[in-house]
């Protein structure tokens, strides 16, 4: 990527400036060479712009990231930069991850483990995520690394597409046991979207069919939705005494990643792997004696990187993957013109957490 700008564009900027309060602020933001400009159309809300806006993140984590423009989950349509692979109004699917190698001087991107190929690319010590640290998707005019910028499918609708996101995020969680994937049992807990797109990940991007895949939950009108899994309900499970799996996605976070954790190292056999993907803010203590004796295998896993977002976007083409996510779909989008809008969208999403994801549609 080259220093050399190319253009300036002012972008309409929804920052949270501390819990609860939004400004539209007007920042002028220069285009680098190699980078595109993408007006951001539809978005949804993630669990974790509402601990931002909620302010149930720690204070110093708050102080250190604010004012900063949320969200991170988006699809929006080329209007600037000099790309020879990307075309004036084209729909593009937005990676939140801004790799080190695409913003950095090439000598730095040396330094970094990822960025030199011995650790996973998702873990570049010299990347930014969009409204984690850097302002995300809320603005008009959004100045991103060509590569970060996927063209949609013609066959993907804009409803399907800005569920890449997450879909991405569970498919690169997967990817480390995809060489067992083709026989083993798997149990997902959590019956939220992270479950449910985990788990139909797991079924439409590596064919794993209801006969091994088991997802576990706490609200049967949730679990309903999982049509393409067993389904149990937490609650009633013998773990002692239940069926050995190989591998245990974790997908709750918060207060209940605890009990989740500890049932999965209950139900997995001697080998077996425990993924962690939900977020918590407080330690969460687990059964090291089980995990110890049973030779398992823990690690976590929250972010995706370019290759992830594509390689979903193929596995999305399929209509049967698409029926799949249209449970999440709101039956309605939220119109955002202003900051006023979004802080409403924000506290309504805050207040009532509910199943199905909520769309902004921007009108800028």
């Amino acid at each position: 990527m080259g220093t050399t700008t190319t253009e300036t564009v002012h972008s309409r900027t929804l920052r949270l400036t501390e819990p609860h309060v939004v400004l539209e602020q007007d920042i002028h933001r220069s285009v680098p060479e190699g980078y595109v400009v993408v007006e951001p159309t539809l978005a949804s809300i993630c669990h974790a712009d509402l601990r931002y806006f909620g302010g149930t993140r720690k204070p110093e984590v708050l102080a250190k990231k604010l004012p900063m423009a949320l969200l991170h989950e988006g699809i929006g349509t080329i209007v600037g930069g000099e790309s020879t692979r990307l075309s004036h109004r084209q729909k593009v699917v937005i990676v939140p991850y801004l790799a080190g190698y695409l913003l950095e001087d090439q000598r730095l991107a040396h330094s970094c483990p990822a960025c030199r190929g011995e650790i996973a690319d998702n873990y570049c010590t010299h990347s930014r995520f969009l409204g984690s640290g850097t302002d995300g998707i809320a603005q008009s005019r959004l100045v991103i690394p060509e590569p970060c910028a996927i063209p949609i499918p013609e066959s993907i609708p804009d409803e399907i597409a800005v569920l890449t996101e997450l879909c991405s995020v569970s498919y690169r969680a997967l990817r480390p046991v995809n060489d067992l994937l083709g026989q083993a049992k798997i149990a997902v807990f959590g019956d939220g979207p992270v479950g449910y797109l985990t788990a139909a990940m797991l079924h439409h991007a590596f064919g794993v069919g209801p006969d091994r895949l088991t997802v576990f939950g706490a609200i049967r009108e949730k679990l309903d939705q999982f049509t393409f899994a067993r389904t149990e309900m937490v609650q009633q499970y013998d773990f002692s005494a239940g069926e050995q799996v190989d591998i245990v996605v974790e997908c709750t976070g918060g207060k209940f990643s605890e009990s989740a954790i500890n049932q999965g190292i209950a139900l997995l056999s001697a080998g077996g792997h425990l993924i962690a993907m939900g977020v918590s803010e407080d330690l969460v203590p687990i059964n090291t004696r089980d995990v110890l004796e049973k030779g398992l295998t823990l690690y976590g896993s929250s972010r995706s990187s370019i290759p992830d977002f594509e390689e979903v976007l193929q596995v999305m083409r399929q209509k049967a993957c698409q029926e799949t996510l249209r449970p999440l779909i709101p039956d309605s989008y939220t119109v955002v013109a202003k900051a006023e809008d979004f802080v409403g969208a924000m506290e309504s999403a805050l207040a009532h957490r509910e199943w199905k994801k909520t769309y902004l549609d921007f009108q800028w």
